[in-house]
């Protein structure tokens, strides 16, 4: 099968997100004992949006910035750097106690030490995201865009991110716009807010073309019975995915593919890296492969990423997951949270294993 995309569009794909930076300690030390620190832009859905801009395809980002602040001129600048178009309000800071953009406190781990993440959020201005700060009939409508991913993380930051997400996924409805949905579970966003944020995911799934997340995901964002707990081997655990993945699609029947990555943790550095799709009938699964990890954080991302660009350039779905576990594992090799591929054929060398030299 095949998604059909709309034609004559100004961008290939858009996000909404809300820009924050990550510190990470040099020399792959734990954070708690390091003094140097490497900062850099990321958000989920930049990170899966980089695979595509780097690649060449337009790309549009909607997010807000506080107004006069370092740090959004320093994400500004990066966004720029990746090739992408940005819209967005600029948000007074109020006061040295009010908005500021998030900080993420991440080290890489390294051999049997694990990496350990903080997220700062307080006073996040992304969490003020709302709809009528963006024209989405002059965006989906006279600009055009292909796909829209949108990613659970910017859905469930605060109720006026959710309903901002609910609005651009009913817009790009309207207007032809294909939907990638990464449920994106997060425990601590969900407190106390189970029923609001199940019925607006519902909603959003509901007019998904791609569906993204693991087992989990599709329980606690959905409501899906999801197998028993307990340890499996790959082959029960790729079996009980399919099996939940049937269910959903009787409750989602609009929904065209589910993907999900498949990480099973040696080391910090050593990962078996697999991924499992489904488009109509037809199931690719990729049984982990053995990958060096510098740095975990951005392979899902990448993983969604690529198998975005490979939607989006027309390719038999086989390739989808075949790129996207590729530009995934990519990332992991990079400082970066999102991929910076030079071009297709490097990304294509890490799915063939060939990493020799080009001279």
């Amino acid at each position: 099968m095949s998604i059909q995309l709309r034609n004559n569009c100004k961008y290939a794909l858009l996000v909404p997100t809300s820009m924050g930076t990550r510190l990470t300690p040099m020399n792959g030390q734990p954070f708690h004992c390091s003094d140097t620190f490497k900062m850099q832009a990321t958000s989920a859905e930049s990170n899966v949006a980089s695979v595509s801009s780097f690649l060449g395809l337009p790309v549009k980002v909607l997010t807000s910035f506080v107004k006069g602040s370092p740090v959004a001129r320093f994400i500004k600048d990066n966004l720029a750097g990746r090739r992408m178009d940005v819209e967005g309000p600029e948000v007074e800071q109020g006061s040295p106690w009010g908005y500021r953009h998030q900080f993420n406190l991440a080290d890489c781990g390294y051999g049997a030490r694990g990496p350990r993440v903080q997220n700062d959020r307080a006073g996040e201005v992304g969490r003020t995201l709302n709809v009528k700060d963006f024209d989405l009939d002059r965006i989906f409508g006279q600009e055009g865009v292909q796909v829209v991913h949108v990613s659970g993380l910017i859905g469930a930051l605060s109720p006026e991110t959710g309903e901002f997400c609910l609005e651009i996924a009913r817009a790009a409805k309207k207007h032809g716009t294909r939907i990638s949905f990464d449920l994106n579970h997060r425990a601590s966003f969900w407190v106390n807010r189970e029923k609001e944020l199940q019925d607006i995911f519902s909603e959003i799934a509901g007019i998904a073309d791609i569906l993204v997340g693991n087992e989990e995901d599709f329980q606690l964002c959905l409501g899906i019975q999801g197998p028993e707990a307990g340890g499996k081997d790959l082959s029960a655990k790729i079996q009980s995915f399919k099996e939940m993945i049937n269910r959903t699609r009787e409750s989602y029947p609009a929904t065209s593919v589910f993907a999900t990555t498949l990480r099973q943790v040696v080391s910090a550095n050593c990962h078996l890296w697999g991924a499992i799709m489904s488009e109509g009938d037809n199931w690719h699964v990729i049984e982990p492969r053995e990958i060096t990890v510098l740095d975990r954080i951005g392979g899902g991302d990448g993983f969604v990423g690529g198998m975005l660009y490979a939607v989006l350039k027309g390719w038999e779905p086989q390739k989808w997951a075949q790129f996207g576990w590729a530009s995934g594992a990519l990332v992991t090799t990079l400082l970066t949270d999102y991929a910076q591929p030079a071009d297709e054929d490097q990304i294509w060398s890490v799915w063939t294993g060939n990493a020799r030299v080009k001279r």
